[in-house]
C-alpha cells in the first residue's frame, strides 16, 4: 500500500495540580474564619483546575474529510504524535484539498493523499507521490486495523524495513466482519491474506516483467514467474503466521477490519462519524490499479486541535 502494495482483503490521564498556591502577604493578620474560607475556595479552584486539566489532556484532535458521498469525522491519536502533527499540518495548509481517493478496494480499504492525484488524467498511474519526506513508524499494539481505522500508507518491507510512513498518503480501513464460531480459521485466513498482501507487492515489483510476458503472449514465462512469486509470498507469510490477541478477536468478529495489517502499518486515527460514507466510497466501480472510474475528491479540515 500502499504505495500500491496491498491485498484485497484483506486513558488513562491522571490529574496533576497545575501549580501550587502560596500566601504571599506574611505581614497580614488573618481572621481564622477568613483563612478557612479562603482555603476552601482555593481547594475548590484546585479541584476545578484538576478536572479541567484531565479533560483537556484527554482531548483528541478532530478532522473532517468531506466528499461527494458525505463527511467522515476522524479523531487523531495523541499516542502517535508525529503522525498526528503531520496530518494536522497538511490539513491546515489545505494540502489534501482536491486530491483523490485514488485506490479503492471493497472490503479492504480506501486510499488517498497522493499530491499527484490533483488534476490527474484518466489512466494516469498514481500512488507514488508525497511531500518529499517520510515519518518514523509509530506502530502501537493498542490501535488495530478495525473498520474506520486511519493509517499511514508506506513503501513495502523490501525497500523500507523500518516501516516508515508516507508523508501524506493514508488509508481508511473497511475490511470485513469475521465469523466468531471459528477463530482458528480466522487465523489461517489471516495468514493467507498476509500472503496475498505480500504477493500483491511482489507483483508490483515485477510488474514490468509480467507485462512484457503478457504483451508478448509468453504464457509459459508469465506463469512460471507468477508461481515463483506466489511461493515466495506464502513462504514469507508462514515465517510469521497470524495469531490473534483477545482484543483482535473482539474487534474483528464484531466491528470487522483487516487484521493481517496489524503491526505492519501505523494506525493513527479512527472514524467516529460517517462510516456509511466509507462504505459508499468502497462500493464504487474501479478500473486498472484499483482507481475509481469516477474521480472521488476530498477536502480535509481541522475541527479541533
Amino acid at each position: 500500500m500502499f504505495s500500491n502494495s496491498a491485498t484485497k482483503l484483506k486513558k488513562l490521564h491522571y490529574c496533576r495540580l497545575p501549580y501550587t498556591f502560596h500566601i504571599f502577604d506574611k505581614k497580614g493578620v488573618f481572621d481564622m474564619m477568613r483563612f478557612i474560607k479562603g482555603g476552601l475556595i482555593l481547594l475548590a479552584i484546585l479541584l476545578v483546575s484538576c478536572g479541567n486539566a484531565q479533560d483537556n489532556s484527554g482531548k483528541r484532535p478532530l478532522v473532517v474529510i468531506t466528499t461527494e458521498f458525505g463527511a467522515m469525522k476522524i479523531e487523531l491519536y495523541n499516542e502517535t504524535p508525529k503522525h498526528r502533527d503531520n496530518f494536522l499540518k497538511l490539513a491546515k495548509s489545505e494540502y489534501f484539498d482536491g486530491l483523490l481517493f485514488h485506490r479503492v478496494i471493497k472490503e479492504f480499504m480506501i486510499q488517498g493523499g497522493d499530491p499527484d492525484t490533483r488534476n490527474a488524467q484518466p489512466g494516469q498511474k498514481l500512488g507514488n507521490g508525497g511531500p518529499g519526506y517520510e515519518i518514523d513508524a509509530e506502530i502501537n499494539s493498542m490501535f488495530l486495523h478495525k473498520k474506520g481505522a486511519l493509517a499511514a500508507a508506506r513503501q513495502g518491507d523490501q525497500t523500507n524495513p523500518q516501516k516508515r510512513s508516507s508523508g501524506s498518503q493514508f488509508y481508511i480501513v473497511q475490511g470485513v466482519v469475521f465469523p466468531s464460531d471459528n477463530l482458528q480459521s480466522l487465523e489461517i485466513e489471516g495468514t493467507q491474506r498476509l500472503a496475498q498482501s505480500i504477493m500483491r507487492q511482489l507483483a508490483r515489483d515485477y510488474s514490468d516483467s509480467l507485462k512484457i510476458y503478457q504483451q508478448s503472449a509468453n504464457k509459459l514465462a508469465f506463469e512460471k514467474l507468477a508461481v515463483k512469486l506466489q511461493n515466495e509470498a506464502m513462504a514469507k507469510a508462514q515465517q510469521t503466521p497470524f495469531k490473534l490477541t483477545d482484543a483482535q478477536m473482539q474487534a474483528y468478529t464484531t466491528v470487522g477490519g483487516t487484521p493481517h495489517l496489524d503491526g505492519n502499518y501505523t494506525v493513527f486515527g479512527q472514524v467516529v462519524e460517517g462510516l456509511a460514507v466509507l462504505d459508499s466510497i468502497a462500493a464504487q466501480p474501479t478500473g486498472p490499479n484499483d482507481r475509481p472510474i469516477k474521480d472521488i475528491k476530498m477536502d480535509i479540515k481541522v475541527m479541533q486541535e
